[in-house]
């Protein structure tokens, strides 16, 4: 699928602007969600590298994977927030936005001043989410945080990874990507209490505890048992069968998630009188003889091979799956089906393409989304549009250096 620029809605946040003074994972993960809605994203960068992403390998023509991957949407404006224009040029585009995101640690945009109370008194209507690590409050408030800080200190970190083994961090950076949960999340309940009352709000956003609010049931776990739950690999604490089950040629996933599932697995696998077994017809007996009955699936699952347990399971509706790479995960029937990957044109690499927008809305399709900004490419177009600037004033604080 290619970008079709004729397709003119853009998403249900179309004409919210967004001023967006995020880098690295966390805070950009928030403004892309808010671009795949339909909001117009201007990122403001540092004279030189920009947005510190862009200089991790591996690199194509200059590009960056890393920074390709959460910027895509977006405007890139470079200004020099150390010079005292710069930072008059932010406010004047504060002035003119809805929203402002930034992930510095509290107080560095305070410092600056380009917080929320001196934003709010330029733009009373302006909604301001501040990510950090860990919050405007409490003792670890300065301290810096990166992804696997947030896992291990949430708690999270503790229940991955394999039964009587270290634990491991999660492969995707969950840490920072709930920031790009809870943060949309909050703006577009701010966006409505502002539709209500006519001012915006400041909005605090810790990535600490955005992992301990996904806790969920394990938190609950936990308070039950009065005990910390441990890893289980991809077993389930509390369901059995549940995970990764040997093949002739792999693996697969069986999750018997319901007690109803558990008949259908044994017929599946040929062995249909274990399903009324009084010693595994409810969730608590499986649970308590977890290992008799994980190899009781494992010694049939391996005598097949991942596809044809594909199809014995789908003709017995288990819940499964085969275990995908990331690459056959991208071009798998569903998400062809679903347009998770298209093509768009990049500034300097050409055709290339990207994860598409996660969020449908049926009926009235949007264009392909624009590809992640070279470093400064809507410099000229924002400051002459928005902020109604003439090309000598341009001129001049390139010149200077407040842009490049």
């Amino acid at each position: 699928m290619q970008a079709d620029s004729s397709a003119a809605w853009a998403g249900p946040l179309a004409g919210i602007r967004v001023l967006d003074f995020t880098r690295v994972l966390a805070g950009p993960a928030a403004s892309l969600a808010l671009a795949d809605l339909g909001a117009e994203i201007i990122k403001v960068e540092p004279p030189g590298t920009g947005d510190e992403t862009r200089t991790f390998p591996p690199i194509k023509d200059g590009e960056s994977h890393y920074f390709l991957g959460n910027n895509r949407g977006k405007k890139s404006i470079v200004i020099d927030l150390k010079s005292e224009q710069g930072l008059q040029l932010a406010r004047d585009l504060a002035a003119k936005c809805d929203v402002v995101v930034e992930n510095y640690r509290p107080g560095v945009m305070d410092r600056l001043g380009l917080g929320y109370e001196t934003l709010s008194q330029i733009n009373p209507r302006l909604i301001y989410c501040a990510i950090s690590g860990f919050g405007m409050t409490g003792p670890l408030r300065d301290r810096p945080s990166f992804d696997i800080v947030a896992q291990a200190l949430s708690g999270v970190l503790s229940v991955n990874g394999e039964p009587g083994r270290l634990p491991i961090k999660l492969g995707l950076p969950m840490g920072d990507l709930v920031g790009g949960i809870n943060g949309p999340i909050g703006i577009l309940a701010a966006l409505h209490e502002r539709h209500l009352t006519g001012r915006g709000r400041l909005i605090d956003v810790s990535l600490m505890d955005g992992l301990i609010g996904l806790l969920g049931y394990i938190a609950q776990l936990a308070f039950f048992t009065g005990e910390n739950p441990v890893p289980q690999g991809s077993q389930h604490p509390n369901l059995v069968p549940y995970g990764a089950f040997p093949a002739k040629d792999g693996a697969i996933i069986i999750a018997c998630l319901t007690n109803g599932f558990w008949a259908r697995i044994c017929d599946a696998l040929g062995f249909p009188e274990a399903g009324p077994d009084p010693a595994f017809d409810t969730l608590q007996k499986r649970r308590d003889i977890r290992e008799r009955v994980n190899g009781m699936i494992a010694e049939q699952t391996q005598l097949y091979s991942v596809d044809e347990l594909v199809e014995l399971f789908t003709e017995h509706q288990v819940p499964h799956a085969p275990i995908l790479g990331i690459q056959e995960a991208l071009t798998q029937p569903q998400a062809v089906a679903r347009e998770m990957v298209v093509e768009t044109e990049h500034e300097t690499l050409g055709t290339i393409p990207i994860v598409n927008r996660p969020i449908k809305f049926p009926g009235s399709p949007q264009p392909v989304p624009t590809a992640p900004p070279a470093l400064g490419q809507h410099t000229e177009e924002i400051l002459r549009d928005l902020l109604d600037l003439d090309p000598e004033q341009i001129a001049s604080l390139r010149d200077t250096q407040v842009i490049a």
